[in-house]
């Protein structure tokens, strides 16, 4: 239970820092003498750095050491939450979260390797869920802390709360977390971490810009050479001996079925978060501390089902678990379709319960499943093969849910309700209402493809724990 636990802080700190710089961007913006593009790519830099590198780290893990990797992680977020605490503008800001982002990536990739090493098979379930209670309570207090910080203190404080966490954790993986798996000897794949971050990157950089300033021939360019680049990655990828995203692996019907319901669940959900809080801020006029405090009853049934559920799925398979999380989440975006502009708020709190346990059903189970039909050697790879998938998902989403708003108000006005900048209301207020409710259409479209990947997934053997060669070893030590 000391693996979990320390992963748990990692993956709750992470959250905490998700949410509480949510809330904190209409400070910052004033605070840093900003604009509004500059504070998206404050959140954006961060998630396309690791999209960018989890998988190349996750490599770093195999090689060198899972454990060594992971403390490594903690000890650059910590460092650099500090600069971003200390930055005097935007620029800065994004700088730091570029290399914080980094660190980020170190503790995803190696986390779910680490608890693969740990568990057998047949109890993964169980440590991915109790991954996903650190996230529902990192979740809650970002909201809260965050929200304090950001009222009563500074916004700076959001990331200062990182350092002496970060310190405590470094300090436990360093002392109490060991080594469990063979090193194996490979090499960095340099071209093909360059051909995805400069692919992803121009793909986000066209579409931002198609969000603030509409669709024009520049953007399209941009989003085009994107894709081209993406595409020359895939085909260098399958020449090169040690690839950036091993597409062998990808021959397990179960775990390639299991990544892509990853990556189709985060391109559907994540944009859901923000365009719920864009309703609550916008047409609703409530505060962004307001906004989220009405979603804190999702994440605390969240946590209750996210072990709960990965416990059953060691039992009974990650596909109808997993599968199930899904429905309820598309249960809960039909409750969301009925928001209007005088929606009680119980429905409103109803609505992030449903979804919001839908969510955590689906994740312990589904990363479970990936872990389990990973090879022993390639756990660290393999999760960050996962994480990249998410996140690309999420990056996606994310930028999906600013071009949706924009389609149906002014993109001004867009950004402002994003950020927190104040109420809006008339036809304005309808108008991003019914975008909202196309967003949330689309969402269900893209789950319905997850949940059919979820059933062709087959259900994975757990019965024999596979234990790594030399883990009885290092046991000893």
């Amino acid at each position: 239970m000391v693996a979990v636990a320390i992963v748990m802080t990692g993956v709750t700190m992470s959250a905490i820092d998700t949410t509480a710089v949510v809330l904190g961007l209409p400070v910052m913006k004033t605070d840093l003498h900003s604009d509004i593009i500059t504070m998206v790519w404050v959140i954006m830099a961060y998630l396309l750095v690791t999209t960018i590198a989890t998988t190349q780290v996750g490599r770093l893990g195999d090689m060198f050491g899972r454990v060594r990797m992971y403390n490594l992680g903690f000890a650059l977020f910590t460092v650099f939450s500090l600069f971003c605490g200390f930055s005097q503008n935007g620029t800065e800001l994004i700088l730091f979260r570029i290399l914080q982002g980094l660190g980020g990536a170190f503790i995803y990739a190696n986390a779910g390797a680490i608890l693969a090493d740990t568990f057998p098979p047949n109890e993964r379930g169980k440590a991915f869920g109790y991954n996903g209670v650190g996230w529902s309570l990192g979740a809650i207090l970002g909201i809260l802390v965050g929200g304090a910080f950001v009222t009563f203190l500074s916004w700076r404080y959001i990331f200062f709360i990182n350092v002496p966490i970060g310190i405590a954790a470094t300090l436990a993986g360093y002392y109490l977390l060991k080594e469990k798996s063979p090193r194996v000897k490979e090499s960095l794949d340099y071209g093909g971490l360059v051909l995805l971050g400069a692919g992803l990157f121009a793909i986000l950089y066209g579409i931002s810009n198609t969000t603030s300033t509409g669709l024009n021939n520049l953007s399209i360019l941009e989003m085009l050479l994107g894709f081209l680049m993406i595409f020359a990655f895939i085909l260098v990828e399958r020449r090169v001996k040690h690839p950036l995203l091993d597409l062998s692996i990808l021959r397990s019907r179960i775990l390639t079925a299991s990544i892509f319901a990853a990556f189709f669940q985060s391109l559907a959900t994540f944009a859901v978060l923000f365009l719920i809080i864009m309703y609550l801020q916008g047409p609703r006029g409530f505060s962004p501390w307001s906004s989220s405090i009405l979603l804190i009853p999702g994440y605390i049934l969240g946590g209750v089902v996210a072990p709960l559920s990965g416990r059953f799925s060691d039992r009974v398979g990650a596909r109808i678990v997993a599968t199930l999380g899904l429905s309820v989440q598309i249960v809960g975006i039909l409750i969301y379709l009925t928001f209007g502009l005088s929606t009680s708020l119980y429905v409103v709190v109803l609505g992030a319960v449903v979804y919001g346990s839908g969510n955590s059903a689906f994740f312990a189970p589904n990363n479970s499943a990936v872990m389990s039909s990973a090879p022993p050697k390639a756990y660290g790879v393999t999760n960050g093969l996962l994480r990249t998938m998410a996140n690309m998902g999420m990056l996606s989403s994310f930028s999906l849910a600013l071009l949706i708003a924009s389609l149906s108000i002014p993109r001004a006005y867009a950004f402002q309700i994003f950020v927190g900048a104040g109420k809006i209301d008339g036809q304005l207020s309808s108008a991003y209402i019914a975008g909202m409710h196309t967003a949330l259409l689309s969402s269900i479209a893209l789950l319905l493809v997850a949940i059919i990947l979820s059933i062709l997934r087959g259900k994975e053997s757990r019965n024999a724990p596979r234990i790594p060669q030399g883990t009885l070893e290092n046991k000893s030590n």
